[in-house]
Order: structure tokens, then sequence, then C-alpha cells
């Protein structure tokens, strides 16, 4: 019901994508439900059906679980040797750069002409761009975007106009500045700055801008994911994929389609996944509550300018009974909703609601309440908003809300009293991935911004560890360097360190294992840690990345 409300202003005959969870015949569940049928692996695949079938999806038995694409946003708000990595690189010590070992860039694109992914005679170390945004020829087993190899960028790069070649330009510059910490080789900048990897391969698919520019959609990721994981095992290589974007929409404890294809994924091949952990720290998009039976607890939501349509998600305890009543700034409300009403829709000050009771899936205990606001002929008012939480029949009474994942010149939407803990955004939140928050490496301070981790998600503590995130030098579109901040660029060097392991542990034959969570266990296990500070802990994770520990607890262990 959930799902399928959320769609409910959409004519029927619309195409709407559709993320499952399936066993046996996927060909056999398209052609039930009149749908083109994506495969991701042999759990997961992505459905492109009419909205009218999407009510039918479950009466096909060998679908487990559907739901909607979720929207992710970039996380962008160089510190190599305050991260060990300059140590490993060295040649009078590891001598490593990343040769043989693949990372995967799944991002906004790259400048494929910028100095630093080239290699020294000019031709380009992209094996393969996916642009998922334009029309061509996508990859085999996939329904659309223009695939380009590593000829095709060659020939482009040999063109007086490289563009009228692979039109593929990085817009925003998030994906080129992001895969320059990752690997580039700082061909340009005087050999003052490098990246993790300097001499790995790029697998970059940019990704379907959603909306407004930074913004994509978790279908899109998936695809991305998949895309690199096939090509590396194709060509028989270890994959390092970066993955620096993230939405507020679910429970934030791994329990999405999302999350678990991630999960999936991160088990295949000589895989490791780093996700940045995001920058609502200090957002103020998180609230925490706990309600008695009996209390009324009130939730105060300031709303920004221009602000069209918003959406709450609240996450509960299945077991407590809640009602709910939210309230315009004219004080007139949608009156007190109930579980026994599982949609509700009603126009309230302009602005027309959804508000929605949903179940426990069979991957999560909790239940959410979603609160979709569309302004009916202009802006939501741009004033305080309140959300009235009683406690009707408790056992625990504790409940999460977020507020969406907003570019940074829209954040005046906020809770009135947000709490930082539990804002590290999905997909980081997936149990298996390496979660990477962020931290002032000049300062060896945290950061206000980075997301931060509790134990009220299923698999515990995250982050799993911080890197460098502020004030990061980074290749910048049509060349040169700029200074970036933001958990996005910390990721990226955790991505370009496991790429250093894997390069000495599988392509060196020291540790043909080396991948996967051996791979976070050591970093984790190896990560700077501050006697003054118990860890793990919701901002530090494990601690700092530090490679050179890392690699020097590796050596000593399989000696």
């Amino acid at each position: 019901m959930n799902i399928q409300e959320r769609l409910f202003r959409q004519p029927p005959e619309q195409l709407v994508e559709v993320i499952i969870k399936y066993h046996g015949s996927l060909a056999f569940i398209a052609e039930q439900l009149g749908a083109v049928a994506e495969r991701l692996n042999e759990s997961y695949a992505i459905l492109t059906l009419p909205l009218n079938m999407v009510s039918l999806i479950l009466s096909v038995p060998n679908v487990e679980y559907y739901e909607l694409p979720k929207t992710v946003y970039t996380q962008l708000r160089r510190s190599m040797s305050a991260s060990g990595v300059y140590q490993v690189q060295s040649q009078t010590k590891y001598n490593l750069t990343g040769r043989g070992v693949l990372v995967g860039i799944v991002d906004s694109g790259i400048d494929y002409t910028h100095p630093d992914f080239r290699n020294p005679d000019g031709t380009t170390r992209i094996l393969y761009l996916w642009d998922q945004s334009t029309v061509g020829t996508p990859p085999p087993g996939f329904r659309r975007g223009h695939l380009y190899t590593r000829e095709d960028i060659n020939a482009a790069l040999s063109s007086e106009d490289p563009f009228s070649v692979v039109p593929e330009q990085d817009f925003i510059g998030h994906g080129t500045a992001v895969a320059g910490i990752a690997v580039g080789n700082g061909a340009s900048s005087g050999g003052v700055e490098r990246g993790a990897a300097p001499e790995s391969e790029l697998i970059v698919v940019k990704l379907v801008p959603y909306e407004v520019p930074g913004f994509s959609r978790s279908t899109e990721i998936m695809r991305a994911v998949k895309f690199c994981i096939d090509t590396a095992q194709f060509l028989g290589f270890p994959i390092s994929v970066n993955i620096s974007y993230g939405t507020n929409d679910g429970a934030h404890d791994g329990s999405s389609l999302f999350e678990g294809f991630i999960n999936s994924e991160s088990l295949r091949w000589k895989t490791v996944i780093s996700v940045a952990a995001g920058n609502e720290a200090n957002a103020g998009h998180h609230f925490y509550g706990r309600v008695q039976e009996g209390q009324t607890e009130f939730v105060d939501i300031a709303v920004g300018d221009n602000y069209t349509q918003l959406f709450l998600t609240l996450w509960k305890n299945f077991a407590d009974t809640f009602t709910v009543e939210l309230f315009a700034p004219n004080n007139l409300s949608t009156g007190v909703i109930n579980q026994l009403q599982p949609v509700t829709q009603v126009t309230v000050a302009g602005v027309q609601m959804v508000i929605l009771f949903g179940q426990p899936t069979p991957f999560t205990f909790n239940q959410e309440i979603y609160f979709s606001l569309v302004g009916v002929d202009g802006p939501i008012v741009n004033e305080i908003w309140r959300l009235a939480v009683t406690g009707v029949n408790i056992v625990d009474g504790r409940y999460n809300i977020w507020l969406p994942l907003m570019p940074m010149p829209m954040r005046s939407t906020r809770f009135f009293l947000p709490n930082v803990e539990n804002t590290v955004s999905l997909p980081a939140t997936a149990e298996r991935v390496i979660t990477v928050g962020g931290y002032n490496s000049l300062l060896n301070t945290s950061t206000s911004f980075s997301g931060r981790g509790t134990t009220y998600g299923t698999f515990g503590q995250k982050p799993d560890l911080v890197a460098p995130a502020v004030n990061i030098f980074a290749p910048k579109v049509g060349g040169g360097y700029d200074s970036f901040t933001g958990t996005s660029m910390a990721a990226p060097f955790v991505t370009g360190s496991a790429a250093l392991m894997m390069e000495w542990g599988i392509v060196r034959g020291n540790d043909p294992f080396l991948y996967g969570q051996r791979v976070k266990a050591f970093l984790c296990r190896n990560a700077t840690r501050s006697f003054t500070i118990e860890y793990p802990n919701s901002i530090w994770g494990y601690g700092s990345l530090n490679l050179n520990d890392t690699m020097d607890d590796m050596v000593f262990l399989v000696q």
C-alpha cells in the first residue's frame, strides 16, 4: 500500500521504475506484468512498467518484495600524507600505485581531457565511460545511455574538438574531483599532489541527472555498480568502487532493497565498495524523539522559501501505536490520523498532503509513516509547520524523522531541534560497504558536517572510519585544480587506498583474498586513534585512515 500510494498522482499509463527482489524466472515476471525487466543479479532486478500494473507486482509469486527508486544527491562539501598513502606509494617502501586494479567511479561524470587521467604518452587511463544520460549504444544487458571505450576516448583526445567525438562532460565537477583524489596522477600540478592510486585504470559511470543537477536515483547507482563489477570480473581485475551520493529516504538501518543490493554486490567478485557518509550532521534534517504512552510530542519544522514539494519520513517500532497530526502555520491541521487510516489525503493551507502508514517488510521490523507535501498553486508556506506525535500504546517509544537531502542553497528547511546522530545517509548505511566519514586533517579535528552513526541501525556503528574532507586539492573541470570539502572527497581516499591494498595482495600475490570485508577489517584495525576518545564511535568510527600502518600490519601477519 505504502509504495503504491506514493505514485497516486501519476497518470495510470505512465511508465515507472520499480526495484524488485525475486527468485526464479525474471522473464516470467516481466511477461506477467507487461514489464521490461533489467537483471541486476540473481536476486535483484529493475522493472519498467505502466503505473496501473504496480499494484499487481506482489501477485506474481516469484517477486519477494519491491520498492520505488530513491532520490540521491552528491555528498560534496588532500591530505595523502596524513592518511599514510604517500608512504605506501614510496619507492623506498612498498612502491604501490594501483597498477592492475580497476577503480570504479559512480558519479556525475569525468573531465576525460584532464591530464590527471592520462598516461605519460597522452592516452587515456579510462577503460570504459558509460554516460547514462545520453542516447546511444549502452553496455550489453543495459537499456539506456552510451558506452564509450578507451579507443573512443583516445580518438577524442587526438581530435581538435574532443567533445565532438565523445560528448560526455561533467557539468558539476563532482565526479572529476572524486576521481582525481582516488586515481589522479598529478600530471599538471607540478608534482605537488596526486591521487591515492595514480596508475589504476578507470571505469566511470555518469549517472542520469534527476530533476536538479547533482541529483540522481538509486536505480541508476544500482545499474552503475553492477556494470563496474561485471566489467572487472570479465576482464579479470580486482575493483575498488566509489559512491559519493546519498539519500535520507529510508530507515537508515540497511533494510531497503537499495542497501540490500549494494550489500549483495559487495560479495561478488574481488570487490571493495566505499561510500561517503554524507554531510547531514549539521544540516538539521534529522529529529529523534521518544514518546511515552498518553503523551504528545511536538516537532517543529522550518520550511524555507520556494519549496513546492517536501517529504518527511518517520520510522518507529512497529510494536508501538502512534497517532500523528500535521499543523500548518495558520494552525489548520490534517486532523488526528492513526494507522487504521493507512492512506490520508487532505489539503491544508494550499498544500496537498498525503500521509501513509506503512507496515513492516520482510527486511525490517520498523514501521514508516510517510508525509508528502505538495503546493497546489505555488510554494509551501515558508513558516513553521508543526507535527504532533502521540503515544497511544507504547512498548519502545523511540522514533526518528528525516527530511530529504537538499542542495546547500536550499538548506533553510530544517527541524528546530535537530539531532546530529543517525545522519549517515543511504547507501552508506549498508553493512558491507566501507562507510567513510570526514575530518579536518590539517587540524586533526572532526567536522561539523560529517554524517554520524548510532547503534539504532541494525548493523551497529557507522561510519567505519574517517578520511580527510576539508579543503582537498583535486582536479577541476577544464583543467587545473581547486579546493573541495565534504565526505564526497573523503570516500575516494579509501577507494584509492583499497586499490593499493589489492595491488599488493591480489596482483602481487601476497594475499589473494585481500578484498571485501577483509580490506575493511584491516583498515579499521589500523586506523589512527586518539587515546582520549573511546572507539568505535558515531563521529570517527574506528579512527582516521592510516594506510601505512595498515600495510605494515598486513606484511607482519603474512610473514
